[in-house]
């Protein structure tokens, strides 16, 4: 683009004003599609503490983490405050002790393979950024959305998809602090039947 500029009478000379391309919008479906509000949530706040820790990708443990921080009907699938407790309790700790063997590898517990990746619905979410198994885990919870009729997924349908992957790093906090992996599932369909409970002690 040029602009004529008038001189002091010696008439006018011609500049050449730079050109700054408009930059593109992003218009392509990746791991926050089909969430509720409250899980889409859940993901950015997993996403940042994946960030402060260092980490280069979002696993498990960050989901389950922030998922029990941000959604009340997750911590009402849980035996009580001191439960929730010890299972925070090994979360905060990630960085030392048994989360020490966690730093510089890959989550990967298999569970990714058994997901259509020609599924419209899912197929995003083996983005960069993310570990197999987290990936696996938000699939899973769109295919439990699905199931029974709904476009979104919930903190819910996550936390019972995390539940099922044995091998995953969110059922190791979940084992150490003494939760049975089936006995939650159990609990998440049964508080999604009748809503969230008043709280237990």
């Amino acid at each position: 683009m040029c602009r004529r500029r008038r001189t002091d009478g010696v008439g006018s000379v011609r500049y050449r004003m730079p050109w700054i391309p408009q930059q593109p919008v992003l218009n392509h479906a990746g791991p926050d599609t089909g969430l509720t509000v409250e899980l889409a949530a859940v993901v950015t706040g997993a996403r940042r503490r994946a960030l402060r820790d260092g980490d280069r990708q979002i696993d498990t443990a960050h989901l389950l983490h922030s998922l029990i921080e941000s959604d009340p009907e997750v911590r009402a699938a849980f035996e009580g405050g001191s439960q929730l407790a010890r299972v925070l309790g090994y979360l905060v700790q990630r960085s030392i002790g048994y989360g020490l063997r966690w730093q510089g590898s890959v989550e990967d517990s298999g569970a990714l393979p058994v997901v259509s990746r020609n599924d419209p619905a899912v197929r995003d979410f083996g983005v960069e950024g993310w570990s197999p198994s987290a990936a696996a885990a938000m699939s899973g919870a769109l295919g439990r959305a699905a199931e029974r009729g709904d476009v979104r997924a919930g903190g819910l349908d996550l936390l019972a998809a995390l539940a099922v992957d044995r091998e995953c790093r969110a059922v190791e906090v979940l084992s150490r602090a003494g939760v049975d992996a089936d006995e939650l599932a159990a609990r998440v369909a049964d508080v999604r039947d009748r809503g969230v409970p008043e709280a237990r002690g």
